[in-house]
């Protein structure tokens, strides 16, 4: 017979974690850490932002093996000109990620990544002024040559002058005219490439807030100035599009680097389609995200979107709660420290580089070590 729990004289009866069922955590030994993936599965037996990334991955892991759940990746801040732009490559070429919802800037960046143009490391020893007489746009800790989004102009308007003026333009659409015009011209990775080839739908909410907006804009005048028919652009056929993709699916799961108006445009159609439904419009059941990752530093307690949780997210009816099933994690660090560890881990368990390994073998493109 189980010894009963004896109560202590400051009226404390102290209990067996064993038999509560609680997880023990672990030293961390770097001794037997041979891949990314052991590393980061041993950070989830330790604490705070390590046991957070190992949570995360285990999340995503099950969000990435789900056959019938179809993942939506939402980008803010400038990880493109962060050298996060092959994190993104890879996660669409694995076959995880089947659609991006992005701002503007991030796609410009990697526009200008894509077709060999370089980003550099800020020089402190030049102040702002200096940078901006000298053609150099700054990313905190990071340069943006003016040079290189004059490049992207060129690209943009060689797109926009062969669009048809009869066919509505709108981010996705522009976003796979991009990619198609890589295909055919570049011959390194990125993400508008890799999205094309892979079949990858990109949107972006705030479009007219970024380069390639600004470069529509210039391109309208053009068009005005040569008499040429004007271009429409119309942001309800992303909206459209988005939700009639989402209605589709079984399951759906969220990676939310950063938050913003990426995340919360992505989030929103759990409420778009209880109001179909709520209103009379269509007869759907709740459709609400089923998995979410996010990796985001802004804290809760000012109130903004980016740093709200999944947890008051559910009060809005975007997710599935977790006594449900839903199934979250929230990493809270910068995502050029977290996401390569999570995406890796992740790539590494479901076997994405082994099979990059033999299809490379295969078609006779010889492994070299890096």
């Amino acid at each position: 017979m189980a010894k009963q729990r004896e109560k202590t004289v400051t009226g404390r009866v102290l209990h067996d974690p064993v038999k509560d069922k609680l997880r023990p955590m672990f030293p961390l030994d770097l001794s037997k850490c041979r891949t990314v993936d052991e590393l980061v599965r041993a950070m989830g037996d330790t604490a705070f932002t390590g046991r957070q990334i190992g949570d995360a991955a285990d999340v995503f892991e099950q969000m990435a093996r789900d056959k019938d759940c179809f993942v939506v990746m939402t980008l803010s801040g400038a990880l493109t000109v962060g050298k996060m732009g092959l994190v993104f490559c890879d996660l669409i070429e694995s076959g995880i990620v089947k659609a991006i919802v992005s701002t503007g800037a991030l796609m410009a960046h990697g526009l200008v990544e894509a077709t060999g143009y370089s980003h550099f490391r800020y020089n402190p020893d030049m102040d702002d002024k200096q940078l901006f007489h000298a053609g150099y746009n700054r990313v905190y800790d990071s340069l943006e040559p003016e040079t290189n989004l004059d490049h992207v102009e060129e690209v943009m308007d060689h797109i926009f002058t062969a669009w048809d003026a009869e066919d509505t333009a709108c981010s996705w659409k522009i976003h796979r005219k991009i990619g198609e015009y890589l295909h055919k011209t570049s011959q390194g990775r990125g993400i508008l490439k890799s999205a094309f080839e892979h079949n990858v739908p990109i949107f972006v909410p705030a479009f007219s807030d970024s380069e390639l907006g600004i470069d529509f804009a210039l391109h309208k005048i053009a068009r005005q100035r040569d008499k040429r028919p004007l271009l429409r652009f119309d942001p309800f056929l992303d909206f459209e599009k988005f939700a009639d993709t989402m209605l589709a699916t079984r399951r759906m799961g969220i990676f939310t680097i950063g938050g913003g108006v990426p995340r919360n445009w992505s989030q929103q159609f759990g409420v778009y389609a209880e109001l179909l439904a709520r209103r009379g419009y269509k007869k759907i059941p709740l459709k609400r995200y089923n998995y979410g990752v996010r990796i985001c530093p802004e804290p809760v307690h000012w109130g903004g979107l980016s740093g709200s949780t999944y947890t008051e997210a559910v009060s809005w009816g975007k997710f599935v709660p977790p006594e449900e099933g839903g199934r979250f994690a929230e990493v809270f660090d910068d995502a050029t420290v977290a996401l390569p560890l999570i995406v890796r881990a992740v790539l590494e368990r479901i076997g994405y580089f082994k099979k990059k390994k033999r299809a490379k073998r295969s078609n006779g493109v010889p492994n070299r070590k890096s």
